[in-house]
């Protein structure tokens, strides 16, 4: 009797032990599992992290693109008004030029004019 209820207790002992490792087996494999969902979710977040830098750096690099083209475009509308500028300066000093020369051809006329006169009075008292 007592060697029954030691073969007894001895398989007990054994269904615990295989209880026991059975549980220590889904223990690890569960620490397992969550150890693998906690470095999945961390690498989502770095990998949206790489994808949201690698939008960024392209962003950028477009941005400078741009930045460039319209600072060489706003050097070349400067270069335009610069010129236009420098054309109605021009124009300026024409009309000026065109007014002076206006004017001295007045004087000149209006002189011929008296002069026309002044001989056509002393003609006219000389012949008289």
């Amino acid at each position: 009797m007592l060697s029954s209820i030691v073969k007894e207790h001895q398989q007990q002992q054994a269904v615990r032990k295989e209880k026991q490792e059975q549980k220590r087996k889904e223990a690890v494999q569960a620490a397992n599992n969550l150890t693998q969902a906690l470095v999945d979710h961390l690498n989502v977040g770095v990998a949206q992290a790489y994808l949201n830098q690698k939008k960024l750096d392209a962003e950028a690099k477009q941005l400078q693109t741009s930045a460039t083209n319209f600072a060489k475009q706003t050097q070349s509308w400067l270069h335009l008004v610069e010129s236009f500028s420098s054309a109605l300066k021009e124009i300026g000093d024409v009309e000026n030029w065109a007014r002076s020369i206006e004017g001295d051809m007045r004087t000149i006329a209006t002189a011929l004019e008296y002069s026309y006169k002044a001989t056509q009075e002393s003609q006219a008292s000389t012949s008289a």
